[in-house]
């Protein structure tokens, strides 16, 4: 398909050009069940599986270029009800991963809810420790005095049941600017204590996470520390068309260029860059038929010679598999794919959805707004069409009645936008600097007007 083809197209006409059997095949991406994933065919063979490509750190370490996100461990139900991390699958993910060549772990105390260190530990101390590195963070966002962030440091090792920490990372720098990282970290002494604690070789790399102030990030980059990596988002919508103008191009060419190599998160944008409009999966389907949405994306981050890993957050074991194929061993891209990527990334960046990565940082709400739950579910009509610009639209109709009824089947009635204070203590824990209050609240007025017929 040529260029032409590729731009001059609307939603309907590109589906109808392409066929119903590609259209079938894109309407794969939406779902999140063990049956059928984003990812694909669930029935995923291993057969395919060659030998993982591997990254050498600034120390030595023969790196995977997949690495595991410990971010969105499966979970399951104690006696009580309440969600607990289910530890059985979670060893099943962390062999079959390591039997495969998967050796990076990254995880950190405030994932899910605290228990993904404890989770993560338990399952790889089932290994002997030179098949792993295991990274964990400082997530001083609470309470960033200096005893604070070393009990938290401290407990990190009993969490995870090691005695030293592979990679260890500042958490989430850039939030509030480079006062904020100068209270977490600097004026409070945790940098210099860190310093020590890596010379004494109880962390064999130090580096930091990056999320929201680009002033920041100069400002870190040259400090008068010597930095062993860092993690950005990167992926190919982000590489030069991120919201706040935080490029990842940008970021990316400023650590190559200082010799820091670099960690990936969020290669598929939170899950969005496989649960894109149907006409979008359906133009990278069409390129590789027998290779998933999710492929392209991962390719693109592993693609730059200075990237050590690229964290994915695996749930199920057909994540897990198809990641395996693409970098066992990975295949980088070629220029005509790296501009068909661009072209792809402009034509996403259309699409007026919220820019939530399903982190859950956001969570708990004090008031119990399912706060993700609204913001993805939006997405996801955005995405097929189902919201309207007002009642004159043709698809009126049908896209009101989706979107009303797949909103009560999504997000429980109590946990709904309208029940929302706009108290604001969820922008304070988004790494995306999502204007929470602000995006329910013009969710909620636009759920009203439908229901009032009012749009």
């Amino acid at each position: 398909m040529d260029k032409t083809e590729n731009n001059g197209l609307d939603r309907r006409g590109f589906l109808k050009t392409l066929g119903a059997g590609i259209a079938a095949s894109a309407s794969l991406y939406g779902c999140s069940s063990e049956k059928k994933t984003a990812y694909g065919d669930p029935a995923v063979s291993d057969k395919a599986i060659g030998e993982m490509t591997y990254r050498e750190s600034l120390t030595g370490d023969k790196v995977s270029l997949l690495g595991y996100g410990c971010m969105r461990w499966p979970m399951t139900k104690d006696e009580n009800g309440k969600d607990i991390v289910d530890q059985e699958r979670v060893n099943e993910l962390v062999d079959y991963a390591i039997e495969h060549g998967v050796n990076y772990f990254d995880t950190a105390p405030v994932y899910l809810q605290g228990q993904s260190e404890k989770a993560t530990g338990i399952a790889l101390k089932r290994h002997p420790r030179d098949k792993f590195f295991i990274a964990t963070k400082l997530s001083n966002f609470s309470n960033s005095s200096f005893e604070n962030s070393k009990k938290m440091y401290e407990q990190s090792f009993k969490e995870m049941q090691v005695d030293y920490i592979d990679y260890y990372l500042l958490h989430s720098i850039g939030g509030g600017g480079v006062p904020s990282f100068r209270q977490r970290f600097v004026d409070n002494g945790i940098i210099d204590f860190l310093v020590k604690e890596r010379e004494a070789g109880r962390i064999r790399n130090l580096g930091w996470s990056f999320h929201g102030d680009v002033d920041t990030f100069d400002y870190v980059v040259n400090m008068d520390v010597k930095w062993d990596f860092a993690m950005i988002q990167l992926n190919y919508v982000d590489w030069r068309h991120a919201s706040r103008n935080n490029h990842a191009e940008y970021l990316y060419n400023e650590l190559a260029k200082r010799n820091i190599p670099v960690n990936i998160m969020e290669p598929l944008l939170g899950g969005r860059l496989v649960k894109m409009a149907d006409h979008l999966v359906a133009r990278l389907k069409q390129r590789r038929p027998d290779q998933s949405v999710a492929s392209w994306a991962f390719r693109f981050a592993g693609h730059w010679p200075k990237v050590l890993t690229v964290l994915s957050g695996m749930t199920y074991k057909e994540h897990l598999v198809d990641n395996l194929k693409t970098f066992s061993p990975h295949e980088p891209l070629t220029d005509e794919e790296l501009e068909f990527l661009e072209e792809t990334a402009q034509l996403y960046k259309q699409y007026p959805i919220v820019d939530c990565n399903d982190c859950k940082y956001c969570m708990p709400c004090p008031y119990g707004i399912d706060i993700p739950g609204i913001l993805l579910h939006y997405n996801k009509c955005v995405n097929e069409g189902n919201v309207p610009k007002n009642s004159q639209d043709p698809n009126y109709r049908a896209a009101r009645r989706a979107y009303l009824v797949s909103y009560d089947r999504t997000v429980e009635k109590l946990r709904q936008a309208d029940h929302c204070t706009s108290c604001g203590q969820c922008n304070e824990h988004c790494p995306q600097r999502i204007n929470i209050p602000k995006e329910i609240e013009r969710i909620d007025k636009f759920i009203e007007q439908l229901k009032q017929e009012t749009l």
